[in-house]
């Protein structure tokens, strides 16, 4: 959705993020405090906090615990491997204009069902000596309820950053990906 697109909160939690973006923006309008405000697809990569999908997915398996994905999994979500936030948070800073609204993607729409089983091949791949008893740690994918007010998608369009600041993504999902699915083995091993 670009940048212009009304709001449209379908849950408590997105409601205040909305409600965050409008106080920001009146401060903004009201008192000419300098503010950009950024929204972002979901973010993965190396240390990111434990409960988030992917490092829980991760973590999961190679304890052979359940994969639980909600519903039937076909939510869908944009990915952006987090140097390329990082990146574009600093052409933000650096040259976007006050006031405006950037949105940052990843390109990168997959299904939840999908980003696990691509996490499950990377470690049957990359963690084979952990599997024990299981074929695939595919096996351990089971399917819970839903979450109330759960979106089935979200999806930004990043043209204006990529217009009027020359920003893209440079990390392709499949790389970080495997990137962030190796680091979070080395940290489950290290323990």
């Amino acid at each position: 959705a670009p940048e212009t697109r009304p709001y449209a909160p379908s849950s408590p939690y997105s409601a205040s993020k909305a409600a965050a973006d409008h106080l920001v923006m009146s401060w903004h309008r009201t008192y000419s405090i300098p503010a950009i405000i950024s929204h972002s697809a979901n973010n993965y990569g190396p240390g990111q906090f434990p409960e988030k999908l992917i490092p829980l997915m991760v973590s999961n398996a190679l304890r052979h615990l359940p994969l639980p994905i909600y519903g039937n999994g076909h939510q869908i979500r944009d990915w952006l491997y987090v140097v390329d936030h990082v990146k574009a948070l600093v052409d933000i800073i650096q040259r976007g204009q006050i006031g405006e609204r950037y949105n940052i993607a990843g390109g990168n729409q997959y299904r939840n069902i999908d980003v696990v089983t691509l996490i499950t091949k990377l470690l049957d791949k990359l963690a084979p000596e952990q599997l024990g008893g299981l074929k695939s740690y595919s096996e351990l994918i089971c399917y819970v309820t839903d979450r109330a007010g759960h979106d089935v998608r979200y999806a930004l369009d990043a043209s204006k950053l990529s217009n009027q600041l020359g920003w893209y993504p440079m990390t392709s999902f499949e790389f970080g990906l495997s990137d962030t699915v190796s680091w979070y083995i080395e940290m489950e091993n290290s323990r």
